[in-house]
């Protein structure tokens, strides 16, 4: 461990010893009075997926570990469907300390960072870095506080954008012209990969200036307010409980929640924390700017929640991406084919080994879905995304996420020439299979 700022040694529980093979389950050490009170992870379940409360969904801990060298693990509490905590990550050296994907914005997540640094020693003045993986607000919602507190650089992908494009690009005019294809089989087709994202950047720039114009913030925000999503038709009700939170952060809540990025990177970009380099892996799939972090020296891998040790990463339908479903296959084959990874580090769960073999079962999940789905087909025929969605989860996951994933993967059967999309006379898309 190294030296802490302001000679503060802190006293931290090491992980549990691992057998080889498995996952590494660290020996939590509860304290007297209990447990703590307390985009991610799917939260979905379908019908083939076992009801067992998974690693994600356990509540955070208090009590932080030293999972590596120079490597803290701290977990923050967070009540989203299917999650209990996010692990925020400090990696330590001369200068302080970088912390990874510092939790949702508010109160309660501030009060457990100052808790988690106190115990190994650490002020938030002692932070230098905050590395944020994604764009979801469970991972980059302590950023604000953070740089105000410390003046600390906020680090994330050149794509970092909160909101996603609009709704009705997919089946539109606008979207085939934007990405230089039609809507037919995938021959006509650009193919989707981690190059996927530059044929997307002038879509990505034109809402990063409209997010900077506050007259263009709230025209966005309205927009959203009768904008269905793209597999729906003009008739069906938009969610006006959702409409107006996106209202109310697009004119108030974005310059509180949402951090101003100092430093943007780039796959393959080499970043010194902990003191020793790490080289950034854009991993688009889960969002189109998720970026790992992988240091080859220790074997230490920062997987974000592109891969997660017991559930399947949310990949849902609306993206820069032409076919998210396909980009996120590209990211697991390229992070399995990575050497010298022996600890992989997710933003939710425990730390495990076997990288390769996560990232390979992930990927033969989404196979499966994709045969339930050609399986679905043949019972109902022609049928639009709601229906699909409804044989595809159980009730209790009913609901947007499930209907964006479903969405998903039908997308990308249409864009492997392996279905047909259609709109019918409500102006809902429909699809033969």
């Amino acid at each position: 461990m190294q030296a802490v700022p302001g000679g503060v040694h802190p006293t931290i529980r090491r992980e549990a010893s691992l057998a080889p093979n498995t996952s590494r389950q660290e020996a939590v050490l509860q304290s007297p009075s209990g447990p703590p009170s307390a985009c991610c992870g799917s939260g979905l379940q379908s019908d083939s997926m076992s009801k067992p409360k998974r690693q994600e969904q356990e509540d955070a801990q208090e009590e932080i570990s030293e999972v590596a060298k120079d490597i803290l693990r701290m977990q923050l509490p967070i009540r989203i469907p299917g999650l209990g905590h996010v692990n925020m990550y400090a990696l330590v050296d001369d200068d302080g300390v970088a912390v990874i994907d510092p939790g949702l914005p508010g109160v309660d997540t501030w009060d457990a960072i100052v808790h988690r640094l106190k115990q190994g020693g650490f002020e938030p003045r002692h932070i230098h870095t905050a590395f944020i993986t994604h764009s979801h607000p469970d991972h980059f919602g302590g950023a604000v506080r953070i740089h105000k507190e410390s003046g600390a650089r906020i680090v994330a992908h050149r794509a970092f954008h909160f909101g996603g494009p609009s709704k009705q690009r997919r089946h539109t005019g606008e979207h085939a012209h934007t990405h230089g294809h039609t809507h037919g089989t995938a021959d006509q087709h650009t193919e989707a990969s981690v190059d996927d994202l530059v044929a997307h950047m002038e879509l990505l720039e034109r809402d990063r200036r409209r997010a900077q114009n506050p007259i263009g913030r709230i025209f966005g925000a309205l927009k959203r307010l009768t904008t269905p999503a793209p597999w729906k038709g003009p008739g069906d009700r938009i969610k006006l409980r959702e409409s107006l939170r996106w209202l109310g952060f697009a004119t108030v809540g974005r310059s509180k929640f949402l951090p101003n990025v100092t430093h943007h990177v780039e796959h393959g970009d080499v970043l010194k924390l902990a003191g020793r380099e790490w080289f950034v892996q854009h991993t688009p799939g889960h969002t189109a700017d998720h970026i790992c972090l992988h240091d080859p020296d220790t074997g230490a891998f920062l997987s974000g929640d592109h891969v997660l040790p017991t559930i399947t990463p949310h990949i849902g339908g609306v993206s820069y991406l032409a076919d998210p479903l396909k980009s996120f296959f590209y990211s697991l084959d390229r992070v399995g084919e990575i050497r010298n990874v022996e600890l992989a580090l997710p933003a939710h769960g425990h730390p495990f080994d076997d990288l390769a073999g996560r990232a390979r079962s992930i990927k033969e999940h989404h196979y499966e879905r994709l045969e339930e789905i050609a399986g679905i087909a043949k019972d109902v025929g022609r049928a639009d995304v709601n229906t699909f969605m409804k044989r595809l989860f159980k009730e209790r996951s009913w609901g947007d996420m499930a209907e964006s994933e479903t969405y998903a993967h039908l997308e990308h059967l249409r864009l492997e020439g392996k279905a047909e999309a259609h709109r019918n006379d409500e102006g809902r898309l429909v699809y033969d299979l």
